[in-house]
């Protein structure tokens, strides 16, 4: 398995090819779920190859943008299974990472704990400190591709999907979730004044 290369790959592939609208699904959020992947994999005591196909996993997750717009984790996995083969990943790993890539789709739906961590990095902002900065990448990226209109349907649209959503891992129940319950707060106190 040469990861390495199988990094340097996808990361040129995504910094010279997503569109510059993809302002939320960018080289940034990819290399964002990358390190929050191996901060949570760390703490859930993931190593070896384990530790190895998520982190391929988090830098493959949205590679299916650079080839369509509506279930790019499809696409992902047919990157993935494109490419990953000629760096050496054999059939059972390259399944192992699809597997997570796809468990990311939401509603997420991992089946194992590398899959759980992968869904959690995916998502780790919603609880942490850069919470606006973030959101706001992904409002301006909605609205261009018209899935939103104006700032009432974004903190509508936060205000579902906050409630609903649930981290998976021991790490991030405890480390993010009191952060993302008081952004639900206030997504909440701005649609009650406006």
């Amino acid at each position: 398995m040469d990861a390495q290369s199988a990094k340097a790959y996808i990361l040129a592939r995504l910094r010279d090819e997503l569109p510059a609208k993809r302002t939320y699904h960018s080289l940034e959020h990819t290399l964002d779920v990358y390190a929050s992947a191996i901060g949570i994999a760390e703490h859930e005591g993931i190593t070896g190859e384990g530790l190895v196909l998520l982190k391929i996993a988090a830098l493959y997750h949205d590679a299916g943008f650079l080839e369509q717009d509506n279930d790019h984790e499809e696409g992902s996995c047919r990157i993935v299974r494109q490419v990953l083969p000629g760096y050496g990943f054999n059939a059972r790993q390259v399944e192992l990472v699809c597997d997570m890539i796809m468990a990311t789709r939401i509603p997420q739906r991992p089946r194992n704990k590398l899959a759980r961590v992968l869904c959690d990095a995916d998502l780790d902002y919603l609880g942490r400190g850069d919470f606006d900065r973030i959101g706001a990448f992904l409002f301006e990226e909605m609205r261009t591709y018209g899935v939103l209109k104006n700032e009432r349907d974004w903190n509508e649209l936060q205000e579902r999907f906050l409630e609903r959503h649930s981290y998976f891992t021991v790490t991030n129940k405890t480390q993010r979730e009191p952060l993302k319950q008081k952004h639900l707060l206030q997504v909440k106190a701005w649609l009650a004044s406006h």
